[in-house]
């Protein structure tokens, strides 16, 4: 009876005590980084319109993305559609904008233009190439049918995005 008993009581034990969970923790860091290498300026040629282009006093943003894994990463950059800040406007915005590649850091990085992939105000292009790539983005927006902008501070943000593939 007494080893009935132990036998009894020790499985008991053995079925309370059988799991155990362990964590497995990992850190992964970006192998592509962004950086702002210039900010854009809004110039005002005429009344009616804000433009980065050089031509009417603006300056294009150029946002640099450095890839350290290439074929691992897609940089998705959009320009402008809405001003995060501006004194209040009665009309209608109509926005343009364009991404290219400005300056690259490896002749094989030539043909990003090209296989780019452009749809509503983003820009997609697949980082095949390690190493750094610059982006110039162009931004206009013109003021109702030749309606004079209200004086004050515009600001629009372009988007910049290194996605993992």
């Amino acid at each position: 009876m007494f080893k009935l008993v132990s036998v009894l009581s020790l499985s008991v034990f053995v079925l309370n005590a059988i799991a155990e969970e362990t964590p497995i923790t990992g850190t992964v860091e970006s192998k592509c980084m962004i950086v702002t290498d210039i900010e854009g300026i809004y110039g005002n040629s005429t009344p009616s319109n804000l433009s980065t282009d050089p031509a009417d006093g603006g300056v294009e943003p150029i946002i640099r993305f450095d890839v350290l894994q290439p074929d691992y990463y897609k940089a998705v950059i959009s320009h402008p559609i809405s001003f995060s800040q501006s004194p209040p406007l009665s009309d209608v915005v109509t926005w343009t904008g364009s991404t290219s590649v400005n300056e690259v850091s490896d002749t094989q990085m030539s043909g990003y233009d090209t296989n780019k992939v452009t749809y509503d105000n983003s820009t997609e292009y697949d980082l095949t190439v390690a190493g750094s790539t610059w982006f110039k983005v162009s931004s206009e927006a013109d003021y109702g049918y030749d309606r004079a902008f209200p004086s004050g501070i515009y600001r629009s943000m372009v988007t910049a995005e290194c996605i993992a593939q």
